[in-house]
């Protein structure tokens, strides 16, 4: 990154020793990797700890939901936290969480231990992803080059995805789940060692003035909600609006994970699911007369930003729906071992690496909004192809298989990083940290609501056409109305 913005000593009233933003960068990048990594990681493994610890189908469930449930669950806090507070404390006290919780999950004696690692590793997350999103709008204070940086980061989870699965099936085969499972807390410990160096240790954005203009070119934005004046350390914090987000959103997130196992109408499914709804629905009325909403009613107001979370949510769904689909279908149908299926998405990677690289470029000429339709259409031609010809044997992996791959990676790293630009366009300072939980939440909530709905539909084949279709249908609608 060729910007080099100097970062503010703490407090603010003494200029600190200039840090390279392109390499704080790539450690918020490389911790923002690792926690999707972590999400995706235990996939693969679940046979093996489930043989190990002796676990019912329940067990297994609920152990692949943890890390996910209280990353959805917190984020939105953990992202007012960081606007409160300043990124970089929450940030580190994140890290410090999600290492000691990654460790026991690795050195877990038993199911409990792992279980409630698992869930202690999410709430970690939750605080850090925000954070570090916070931490950029900080270290990139000029539009365009928080822009660039933004850019950048929108291709980075689906990155951390791709690592767990290329990199799950070795571990598992050839060492055991338990290093798989160890890598995260290396990576936190790596980057809380780097934050004293790398990190802007200054004042909490929400004492600077918001900033004006487009974070980058995306093109006009709605609202971003309403800036409340003051320090920091003089607003409330939304305590009763993060109860009742937190604990609705994981509710209603249980629920619907219950479908893969149980019916629509039975308890396991319908209690947690009506309890969720109707606290985000009391969440919702609260938040019309917090005087500090967690969540203010105009931040996702405006057509750019529905449309960054939508196209968040469905490369999301289309990403983790693919993964799971041709796995499956390959070592199930296809008598693939765990590190075959594992190199099947070593091309994968490379193309998504270099649409992410090419995202920034094609957004710089034009447009957020143009690139986001333009990578959800490649996205659904992709995953349309795998449907039609990569869940069946018949097809050789290079001609039924690999072309579908293909668009899907150059699809999704484009999505992703104009998504996340127009997510976060004319955010000021202090809501930094809540784009970043609502960024990640679209991201951890898509998945979880399409599955449910296209668990119903019936094959892997037809979910992955069912998602094609939605994928074109919003490239559709929202190239209309990019300008």
């Amino acid at each position: 990154m060729a910007d080099q913005t100097a970062v503010t000593a703490p407090g603010g009233s003494r200029p600190g020793r200039a840090r390279p933003p392109g390499r704080t960068l790539a450690l918020l990048g490389a911790v923002q990797v690792t926690l999707i990594y972590t999400l995706a990681v235990i996939v693969v493994p679940l046979p093996d700890i489930a043989a190990e610890f002796g676990l019912r189908r329940a067990d297994v469930l609920l152990l692949s939901a943890a890390y996910g449930l209280t990353f959805a669950g917190l984020l939105l806090f953990g992202g007012r936290l960081a606007d409160r507070y300043g990124g970089r404390p929450v940030l580190t006290g994140g890290l410090a969480l999600f290492t000691l919780a990654a460790a026991a999950a690795a050195l877990a004696p038993g199911y409990a231990v792992l279980l409630g690692a698992r869930f202690a590793q999410g709430a970690g997350a939750a605080l850090v992803a925000p954070a570090a999103m916070a931490v950029l709008r900080t270290v990139f204070p000029a539009p365009a080059a928080y822009g660039r940086a933004m850019a950048t980061w929108g291709g980075l989870s689906v990155l951390g995805a791709t690592i767990g699965n290329l990199l799950s099936g070795p571990l598992a085969a050839f060492a055991s789940w338990r290093l798989a499972l160890a890598l995260p807390a290396a990576a936190a410990l790596a980057a809380l060692a780097c934050a004293p160096r790398l990190l802007p240790a200054g004042v909490p954005p929400g004492s600077r003035a918001p900033a004006a203009g487009p974070a980058g070119p995306a093109g006009p934005a709605g609202p971003a909600g309403s800036a409340v004046a003051g320090p920091p350390a003089a607003r409330r914090l939304d305590l009763p609006g993060a109860l009742l987000a937190t604990t609705g959103v994981t509710l209603a997130s249980y629920g619907l994970v219950g479908v893969e196992a149980h019916a629509w109408g039975s308890a396991a499914v319908l209690v947690p699911l009506l309890a969720g709804a109707v606290l985000l629905a009391a969440f919702r009325y609260a938040e019309h007369r917090a005087p500090d909403p967690l969540l203010p009613p105009g931040f996702l107001r405006g057509r750019a930003r529905a449309l960054g979370l939508a196209a968040v949510a469905l490369s999301a769904c289309a990403t983790a729906l693919t993964f799971i689909a041709l796995s499956l279908h390959l070592q199930q149908d296809r008598g693939w071992s765990g590190p075959q299926t594992s190199a099947a998405f070593v091309p994968y990677a490379a193309v998504l690496i270099g649409s992410g690289r090419l995202a920034g470029r094609l957004i710089a000429r034009h447009g957020a909004g143009r690139t986001t339709a333009a990578g959800l259409g490649a996205a659904g031609l992709g995953v349309a192809l795998l449907a039609l010809t990569g869940l069946h044997g018949q097809a050789a992996y290079p001609v039924g298989v690999l072309p579908g791959l293909l668009l899907l990676a150059a699809g999704t790293g484009c999505s992703f990083a104009g998504a996340a630009v127009l997510t976060t366009d004319r955010v000021p300072p202090a809501q930094a940290g809540l784009a970043g939980g609502v960024f990640n939440t679209a991201m951890e909530l898509g998945p979880t609501v399409l599955f449910a709905v296209l668990l119903t539909l019936g094959s892997d084949a037809v979910s992955l056409a069912a998602t094609g279709a939605l994928l074109a249908l919003v490239a559709l609608t929202s190239h209309r109305h990019t300008r």
